[in-house]
């Protein structure tokens, strides 16, 4: 690789709750790194993605939903994650839904506009668009919402217009070496990313506001060999969701383990041993000092 002429820059993603940001950083990727649910909130702390290509290296961050109600620390924690990302970095994508605007996409227009940034306005989820004709009006009213450098209809599910995306992005990312190395695709430990593999199974599986009282602790993770053993706590804020997340005669439970660890052997490249407990702390979302016991603390 050749550092002349080289770019390299950081690229915030950013947008209110479930819009499609971490799936649009995983299409980007060409790989999952930050996990997904059809939940709002799913993604709780900033993840770095790196793409690396003959021509420039690529550094993402996906960040948790910006949102104006902050009925918890959790959601606080959440919402100055998501601001903090926009310190530092060259570009903004600010993640858009096709479908519905609303007051809390002003609210991030708002963020980010204070950040003197330039953003490109990637509209999510054109798919669900059954007529053609119906994206360019869409494209025309957000046009008048925000400032932008551009504006692409994008579906981070099929693909579409993705490529169209990064070319853009190519050329406003500034001139430089790479930072991480050529086969480095993100900067999170294999620690975190087990923990999210884990919530992401109990976001996918579990109903209601179940999903957003549990919080998962790696306690063990240990290598021997091409083997991992890896140890996690399914914390809980209340008795009655941990029967829930049990399951009937274990079942719950068991069926969590089994995809978390098909997902982390595929990342992982090896076997995985896992075992899972689910415990309860009280109030644990609500409580400053829990959520940086339990890692909440990557500002």
């Amino acid at each position: 690789m050749t550092t002349e002429n080289y770019r390299c820059g950081f690229i915030a993603i950013v947008g209110r709750p479930n819009v499609g940001k971490s799936t649009i950083l995983n299409t980007l990727l060409g790989q999952k790194i930050s996990i997904t649910s059809p939940k709002p909130q799913t993604t709780r702390h900033r993840i770095t993605g790196i793409k690396t290509t003959a021509q420039a290296q690529f550094i993402f961050v996906d960040t948790p939903g910006m949102h104006v109600l902050k009925k918890k620390a959790i959601n606080r924690y959440m919402d100055r994650t998501a601001g903090s990302a926009l310190q530092g970095v060259d570009i903004v994508i600010m993640v858009v839904d096709c479908q519905r605007w609303t007051e809390e996409d002003d609210y991030v227009v708002q963020r980010v506009g204070h950040a003197g940034i330039p953003v490109v306005l990637a509209v999510n989820k054109i798919d669900r668009l059954t007529r053609k004709e119906d994206v360019l009006p869409v494209l025309q009213e957000y046009a008048k919402k925000t400032t932008c450098e551009a504006i692409v209809p994008v579906s981070a599910y099929s693909g579409n217009n993705i490529e169209e995306l990064q070319q853009i992005l190519l050329k406003m990312l500034p001139e430089g070496p790479p930072q991480y190395a050529e086969e480095q695709i993100t900067d999170r430990s294999e620690r975190f990313m087990a923990a999210e593999i884990i919530r992401e199974k109990l976001m996918r599986k579990l109903s209601s506001e179940v999903p957003y009282s549990i919080s998962v602790e790696i306690e063990t993770f240990k290598e021997e060999g091409a083997l991992r053993r890896i140890g996690a706590i399914i914390w809980v804020e209340r008795a009655g969701q941990k029967k829930i997340v049990i399951g009937r005669k274990g079942e719950g439970l068991k069926d969590v383990g089994k995809q978390a660890r098909i997902d982390m052997e595929k990342l992982f490249g090896g076997k995985v041993f896992l075992e899972l407990w689910v415990k309860v702390r009280e109030g644990w979302a609500d409580n400053d000092r829990a959520l940086k016991s339990l890692g909440y603390d990557d500002l």
